[in-house]
């Protein structure tokens, strides 16, 4: 038997950059084929000539879906799974009420091992086939996430939770305590299969001077490594943590005194960014994590998305689950666009659809593995439907490219939208 499959169906690639290029760095076929072969793609090319030159390979047919990269969510709380919408509270309160106390719960291996494999399964159901979470301060949930991860054969990215202040008591550690179980479970698990470890501390507030420095002293050792904190969420933790840091020129100078700023740094949010902080983070090749879903569901603030992309930073977007308020990186998509409108810059689909796939991968630094349809890279696919519901079919019927018929999903798409899903060229039971 051939171990060649051929996907047939619309195929949608990117060959630039759309903040840059615009929507000529697509490419789209009508009439497209995937071949995939050990994991990889080996051609994304014409269909029917793929057909013709590979008659042994499986086919599956999906007509006039669309074939593309997986999505990436390139932040998110996979611990937050069970208390994902919860009402009315702005951060500091909703992490105390709500947060914190789910968290605490992951000091149960069992109860780790439920939510990581419910929160795996949830994402593959919407199309997303890499994410980068935050486990709890526990071992056992970054022991059970990348677990879980693994019997999947997914490509994913974590780390444990720091925390030695201004969090309950059976959520806080040590500056040692940190660094020693940090080190472990990095040694235990980053390259393992397809994981990869993040040094984690939370953010400024819930974590000492001494135990950031412990977390920057250990991302020097190494150094191929990422690392994921917050940055400037909403107006009062800036204040707060100005507060806690008196002699810091900044937010982000607190984490930069104490050697947390460099390429590989993921930073979540950044909508309240002083001057001095853009021009270090576009100097240090930093990431800019998007968070829309939650930065409206919490009231954070408007990411400043035209501003940034034009000074040239690396960009992700993400569902940051569950602040953010669904599982879907098409509902995130939405959420991105809608706050662009509200600062007067409206991005088109192909920069939407750029930022969940290639844009997250790049912020991740894996944009050589996966996050586009290109021939070598890794096939984390999905499959599209974009009629998968009467309103959506209705108005994709009427248009007249490929980016009015894949706006409709990207505005008003959910699970039902995804077609088909392979992970590291295998497809996954749905």
């Amino acid at each position: 038997m051939t171990g060649k499959t051929l996907l047939l169906g619309q195929t949608l690639a990117y060959q630039a950059d759309p903040f840059a290029e615009g929507p000529d760095a697509a490419r789209h076929m009508a009439h497209g084929g995937v071949l995939i072969e050990n994991g990889r793609v080996q051609a994304v090319a014409d269909g029917a000539t793929l057909r013709t030159a590979h008659p042994d390979a499986t086919l599956h047919d999906y007509g006039d879906a669309l074939i593309t990269a997986g999505f990436v969510d390139a932040h998110a709380h996979y611990p937050q799974t069970a208390m994902i919408a919860s009402w009315g509270k702005r951060l500091i309160d909703w992490l105390n009420d709500y947060t914190f106390p789910q968290e605490m719960k992951f000091a149960d291996p069992a109860y780790a091992t439920e939510i990581a494999n419910r929160y795996l399964d949830l994402l593959l159901a919407n199309g997303t086939t890499t994410v980068c979470s935050y486990c709890t301060i526990h071992p056992a949930s970054v022991d059970a996430y990348f677990t879980a991860a693994s019997a999947r054969g997914m490509r994913v990215l974590g780390g444990k939770t720091c925390m030695d202040r201004n969090a309950p008591e059976g959520l806080r550690d040590t500056p040692q305590i940190a660094y020693d179980q940090s080190k472990a479970l990095l040694e235990q698990w980053h390259g393992y299969n397809r994981n990869h470890y993040v040094i984690t501390p939370r953010f400024s507030p819930t974590s000492t001077p001494e135990q950031l420095a412990a977390l920057g002293a250990l991302w020097a050792e190494y150094p191929d490594c990422l690392m994921q904190t917050h940055l400037s969420e909403q107006v009062d933790e800036v204040a707060w943590v100005r507060g806690l840091f008196p002699d810091a020129r900044d937010y982000l100078d607190t984490y930069e005194q104490h050697g947390l700023l460099g390429r590989g740094a993921l930073f979540g949010h950044a909508i309240y960014l002083e001057d001095r902080e853009r021009d270090r983070l576009k100097e240090a090749d930093a990431s800019l994590i998007h968070c829309p879903t939650s930065n409206t569901f919490i009231g954070s603030g408007l990411f400043d998305m035209g501003g940034l992309m034009a000074e040239g930073h690396r960009i992700g977007l993400a569902t940051d689950t569950g602040g953010g308020s669904s599982f879907s990186m098409l509902r995130t998509m939405a959420a991105a666009y809608e706050i662009a409108q509200l600062r007067h810059n409206p991005l088109h689909p192909s920069q939407l659809y750029w930022l969940a796939t290639q844009g997250a991968a790049r912020s991740l630094h894996l944009d050589h593995l996966i996050g586009n349809l290109a021939e070598g890279l890794e096939a984390d696919l999905i499959v599209l439907n974009l009629s998968s519901t009467p309103a959506i079919a209705q108005r994709a019927a009427q248009a007249n490219d490929l980016w009015e018929a894949l706006f409709p999903t990207i505005m008003m798409g959910d699970d039902r939208a995804i077609a088909d899903v392979w992970v590291n060229g295998k497809r996954v039971s749905r």
